[in-house]
């Protein structure tokens, strides 16, 4: 047994199998590929890797299955050989799904046009990782269905823990790592609470994860912490910028986006890789983000459902005075999801409450009003083309005529 501290989790354990693991290529890779992408340009101690992360997955997933067989009430593990070889799947499953990541994450997948999923699938393929999973007496495909939300019904449960909509051991890690190396206060939530509360209940025949009902706070403190992280940081406008100048600058540096196709020739690069190549970039992008040049500023923010109307003036109020030189960011996000491919009306979260399951929207009213859609949207002009005064005129001469 080997033992790793971490800030967040602190002491993790691991077997002699699961450090072999980390020790194949591509998981020591995920040391090179930064958890938070460019947000480190807005909040400087943002540096944690997706490594680092991986662990943390595997520490919250282990308390989280510890959990549910302490309170293992209706026989959801036929016996201690069934809890030991959940577990073990669960645990190389987690340290597993971010594997499949390129450099810089989502501006990579966009350059390059293929998911991590699909690349997940390529890495558990070489002969590498069959090898360490092998030892570990662990299927590769049940890996690869519980890290794309594609395993089946016996494996519900698991799923939820690794790939879930709503109680997935990745989103409890992400989110108190996040904050801690942000300093978003606001991000963090009741892990505690939350971990000890959660559950398998029987959602019509078959085992679905959910949460006590004295846990409903902390599930509250979780889909809060969720939207401050998206409001504070993922969507910073910083970070959205500079990711912008990103993929910009990834489209310069492989012109033939197929070349990465192979897996040898996709796991070669990550984020060192690509800014050390983009110190030698001649482009506008690349110089950009070398010298932290902030090539786009935010001539206006609407984070209002109802502000579209205005967003959409703006918008066009700014291209007609600025042609070529307005770029409008827009992204929402599901505060509290429903899993997927689910029937209209059934629960979400289920929730153990004194007048038995109940779907988490109606245990809680706070749930239930962040169960929607949230939204952030921004008007960037580029810096060195538009007088920002003037941009940020016209955007509120738009926003007022759009309110009449």
């Amino acid at each position: 047994m080997k033992r790793i501290f971490d800030p967040v989790h602190h002491f993790i354990e691991l077997d002699a199998g699961e450090i072999a693991l980390l020790d194949t290529a591509p998981m020591q890779r995920l040391r090179r590929l930064r958890q938070l992408g460019l947000a480190y340009l807005a909040f400087p101690a943002a540096e944690h890797s997706r490594f680092s992360h991986a662990l943390g997955a595997l520490a919250a997933g282990e308390r989280a299955l510890a959990t549910l067989r302490a309170h293992d009430d209706d026989g959801y593990f036929a016996d201690s050989r069934d809890y030991e070889a959940q577990r073990r799947l669960l645990r190389a499953s987690l340290l597993l799904h971010d594997v499949g990541h390129g450099p810089f994450s989502h501006a990579c997948e966009a350059v390059l046009g293929r998911s991590h999923e699909t690349r997940t699938r390529e890495i558990l393929e070489t002969d590498e990782m069959r090898r360490a999973l092998g030892r570990l007496g662990v299927d590769p495909l049940e890996v690869l269905g519980l890290v794309t939300g594609t395993a089946p019904p016996h494996l519900a449960v698991l799923q939820e823990l690794v790939s879930g909509p709503n109680l997935d051991a990745d989103r409890m890690d992400y989110l108190l790592r996040d904050a801690y190396f942000t300093g978003v206060v606001n991000g963090r939530y009741d892990a505690e609470q939350l971990l000890v509360s959660l559950r398998v209940y029987d959602r019509s025949g078959r085992p679905a994860l959910g949460v006590d009902g004295r846990g409903i706070v902390a599930l509250e403190s979780f889909v809060l912490a969720r939207y401050m992280m998206f409001a504070t940081v993922y969507f910073h406008h910083t970070t959205r910028m500079f990711e912008r100048v990103l993929q910009e600058a990834l489209g310069e540096l492989w012109p033939e986006p197929r070349a990465l196709d192979p897996v040898a020739a996709f796991l070669a690069w990550d984020d060192f890789r690509v800014m050390d190549a983009l110190r030698e970039a001649t482009g506008a992008s690349g110089r950009a983000l070398r010298s932290r040049d902030k090539r786009y500023v935010v001539a206006a923010e609407f984070n209002a459902e109802r502000d579209l109307a205005s967003f959409e003036a703006s918008q066009a109020a700014l291209e007609a005075a600025f042609p070529g030189a307005v770029w409008a960011d827009a992204q929402e996000q599901l505060m509290h999801r429903l899993p997927l491919g689910i029937r209209p009306g059934t629960a979400s979260v289920l929730v153990g409450t004194s007048h038995g399951l109940e779907d988490a929207r109606h245990a809680s009213d706070l749930i239930d009003r962040l169960s929607g859609k949230a939204f952030w949207r921004k008007l960037f002009v580029r810096r060195d083309e538009v007088p920002i005064a003037a941009a940020r005129r016209i955007c509120r001469d738009a926003s007022t005529g759009a309110r009449r």
